[in-house]
């Protein structure tokens, strides 16, 4: 780019920066943050290895908004390889172009530039998080989102003195992306992590640890609003505070009904906050998380270790010894804890925080999740039965394109890039929580199909666990774009008969993850009514890796104010041949485009 332009370029985004801020004024505050992603050397269990990660932390900065608030983040790629990030549980309404899934809605940040996202804050309240969506990056890139009420003051529970945050991640020895990439190559199972951490640390349990675990240190008396984040790879966690009630009053930028528990369990992906009292003698208390594992018990291959943080009484007193460790805290495969946890969440459902099912359903889905197998010939993969491990919604295992959805649906450039046809159904209807299903159920289609949509649909959509290859789990199903209702939920075969009968019309919990259960299913409710190109998936990357995605089209509602957004001027290259073609496009003839 020669210099000319590159003034002329800047002087334009510039004016689009201020006359964004002009508009958001009515909405809300403005604030700005830089990203600076940087290769850093960091020292867990005894090893040191650099790892990408922002403005040299892991956990990365924590932003602070208000309620309608926008946010405008400038990332500075300093790294070695391409990068986005994700503003996970953010709506962005109309602007799909900041939401950051790689080859979804834009091409990567390539190594030595910058792109600024402009992220807008509606509905949301509560906590949040960001991370990188490209690769296993976000395992080092990522951080949370505090959301206040406008004044601060309005919450649905008595203010608490302070706050804390907890986030729970995933610790790897080696190079997470080097190791990734390697299987995918091969076929084989991708890595599992060598721990599990709070806000970056493993804790005095684990090997060279004992110095650098985190305290959070409290007064007695005082209430805190702990906002906990699972930005773990692969796994739901259980997570306790030994001798201390949890209250948990948000999941996921929403309110909910209070419940009290000793012990809470959270899909990676999920936020949640809980409300804490330091009611207990003086004295150091073990916070600890493990994993939740939902697969078949034979296999015990899964990080079984235990990560902690230290909660510390301020004031005299003689420390102990050890840390007291919660009892409460269920083991790695107690399904029955965690079912009789999630089954007790239920929206707020109150004058001020109202729910709005959609009640006029014109769109029913029917959506397995299914692990699968692509054939090699010979038999020459690492995977499954020598051929490479896979993931599917529909028997349709998702492959990315090698330029961004959104951009190629915007200028109407679809052909080679993707197709529209995902199903409403599975290619074929069978008993799906059967063992031992027979080999032509075990592979899938691979392809870039979406769900197109039209703008204000009320949809619905039943997610089917399968034990297909005798694998099943559970799988945390997440949407871009949109939060969602979850109205049903049970085991076995989904029943269309019988089972819409039980559907929660009155408080169902809105979130925009959910765990769909091992062997059974769940069903959402949502209105279509953010136009955009918005990314499916599940939650466990090992999965997203393999295939188990899908992108939803919401088409334009008629009006500029239910139409997309223009592109910024500045989106990322993508490095296609045809890129000059999606340059020059002139859509000036375009009547959706304001």
């Amino acid at each position: 780019m020669n210099s000319k332009y590159k003034l002329i370029l800047e002087i334009i985004v510039g004016i689009l920066l201020l006359a964004g801020q002009f508009f958001c004024l009515v909405e809300g505050d403005l604030h700005y943050y830089d990203f600076v992603l940087k290769e850093k050397n960091f020292t867990r269990l005894c090893s040191t290895k650099s790892m990408l990660v922002v403005n040299g932390s892991f956990p990365g900065p924590v932003i602070h908004v208000h309620k309608g608030d926008t946010v405008f983040v400038n990332v500075h790629n300093k790294g070695y390889y391409g990068v986005t990030i994700h503003w996970h549980g953010v709506k962005q309404p109309r602007n799909p172009w900041a939401d950051g899934p790689e080859y979804i809605t834009q091409c990567p940040i390539e190594p030595g530039s910058n792109f600024t996202y402009e992220v807008i804050f509606t509905t949301e309240e509560g906590t949040l998080w960001w991370h990188a969506h490209s690769d296993w990056t976000r395992s080092s890139v990522h951080g949370a989102i505090v959301i206040y009420s406008p004044d601060e003051t309005t919450y649905p529970y008595p203010k608490p003195d302070d706050e804390e945050i907890l986030v729970l991640g995933s610790w790897y020895l080696g190079d997470v992306n080097k190791l990734v990439d390697e299987d995918l190559q091969t076929g084989a199972d991708t890595p599992r992590s060598n721990s599990y951490v709070i806000n970056g640390q493993p804790g005095d349990l684990l090997e060279c640890s004992k110095d650098s675990t985190y305290r959070w240190v409290v007064d007695y008396g005082k209430t805190y609003l702990v906002r906990i984040v699972n930005a773990a790879m692969n796994a739901e966690l259980f997570f306790a505070i030994a001798n201390h009630n949890l209250t948990v009053v948000g999941m996921d930028g929403n309110y909910v009904k209070p419940i009290n528990t000793d012990y809470v369990v959270i899909s990676p992906g999920q936020t949640m906050n809980v409300l804490l009292t330091a009611n207990q003698s003086l004295g150091h208390y073990y916070i600890a998380a493990r994993q939740y594992d939902s697969a078949r018990p034979d296999v015990t291959d899964y990080d079984q270790t235990n990560a902690t943080a230290i909660l510390m009484y301020s004031g005299n007193y003689t420390a102990p010894n050890h840390p007291v460790f919660p009892a409460s805290l269920p083991t790695y495969e107690d399904f029955i804890a965690a079912d009789m946890f999630l089954d007790r969440l239920r929206s707020l459902a109150s004058e001020d925080y109202p729910v709005d099912v959609p009640l006029n359903v014109t769109t029913k889905m029917y959506i397995t999740v299914e692990m699968n197998q692509i054939l090699c010939p010979n038999e020459t993969c690492e995977g499954i039965n020598g051929n490479r491990l896979s993931s599917s919604l529909n028997n349709i295992s998702f492959v990315n394109p090698s330029t961004d959805i959104l951009m190629a649906y915007y200028r109407n450039l679809s052909a080679g890039v993707y197709t529209d046809d995902f199903p409403n159904w599975p290619p074929s209807m069978f008993n799906f929580t059967q063992e031992d299903l027979p080999f032509n159920t075990t592979v899938p289609i691979q392809g870039t199909k979406v769900k197109m949509l039209n703008y204000d649909e009320e949809v619905e959509i039943t997610f089917q666990g399968t034990e297909v290859l005798n694998a099943s789990e559970n799988h945390p199903m997440h949407v871009h774009g949109h939060s969602f209702y979850v109205v049903g939920s049970g085991y076995g075969n989904f029943n269309n008969e019988t089972d819409p009968k039980s559907y929660n019309l009155v408080d169902p919990l809105e979130v925009s993850t959910i765990g769909v259960p091992k062997n059974g299913w769940a069903t959402i409710r949502f209105k279509a009514n953010n136009p955009g190109v918005w990314f499916w998936h599940c939650h466990l990357d090992r999965h997203l890796s393999w295939g188990m995605n899908t992108v939803m089209i919401v088409k334009n509602g008629g009006t500029p104010e239910t139409s997309i957004r223009p592109p910024p001027p500045y989106m990322p290259a993508c490095n296609v041949p045809y890129l000059p073609w999606i340059e020059d496009f002139d859509d000036s003839s375009r009547e959706d485009v304001y």
